[in-house]
């Protein structure tokens, strides 16, 4: 009985470590499970930001355009109406309308030195009739797809200067229309532009009876 007595508490300790020892081992693993889990979770997050980033990057608008320029000595001593392409690049799908930014911005320095060259930025003076409803600024023309001026007719663009636009002669017109033309037209909706000043009237259209309506 002394013997049982002496080691009965020996023999009852191992048990009892053993449960709390599988409790706080039991209760590591769960909590260990919990934190793999959560960061499963924050990483497969993080992915898939970094995934959306991805698509949302390899998705921008990056579109090859042409803008068409006048040459010098060709388009002033021989055709007003020649004109000569360079490539860009348009970062939106409004591709009329930045070409024709880009056509009244000019060709860049290498390409001035070439011979190419535009009278239209220098042509356009004065504010803009298009800033409503800011009180200032506003775009140089707009441009309306499928209408001849305000009549509704598929594969015609009317583009209408904002500014006063003052022109140095009859070659000057030419070429300005050559380029305005060619640059719209390269894209296949566009068949037929029909180009008018500030005040509405047919740009170059010396009679003043605006038959680019009609």
């Amino acid at each position: 009985m002394k013997t049982l007595q002496n080691y009965g508490p020996h023999l009852a300790t191992p048990s009892r470590r053993s449960r709390l020892t599988y409790i706080v081992m039991l209760s590591i693993l769960t909590l260990l499970a919990f934190v793999l889990c959560g960061s499963g979770n924050l990483s497969s997050t993080a992915q898939a930001a970094q995934q959306a980033q991805v698509a949302s990057a390899s998705t921008a608008t990056s579109i090859p355009i042409r803008v068409f320029f006048s040459k010098f000595p060709n388009s002033v001593d021989t055709d007003f109406s020649a004109v000569y392409p360079v490539d860009r690049v348009s970062p939106t799908v409004a591709v009329g309308t930045f070409a024709i930014q880009l056509l009244i911005a000019g060709p860049t320095i290498s390409e001035r030195n070439q011979g190419l060259f535009s009278e239209l930025n220098t042509m356009l003076s004065g504010p803009s009739s298009c800033s409503a409803p800011l009180p200032v600024g506003g775009p140089d023309f707009t441009l309306t797809l499928n209408k001849k001026g305000s009549v509704t007719e598929q594969g015609t663009a009317t583009l209408q200067f904002c500014r006063t636009i003052s022109s140095p002669g009859i070659g000057a017109d030419a070429r300005v229309a050559a380029q305005i033309n060619a640059t719209l037209k390269q894209f296949s909706s566009i068949k037929k532009v029909v180009i008018l000043t500030r005040e509405g009237h047919c740009f170059g259209d010396e009679s003043g009876r605006d038959f680019c309506l009609r």
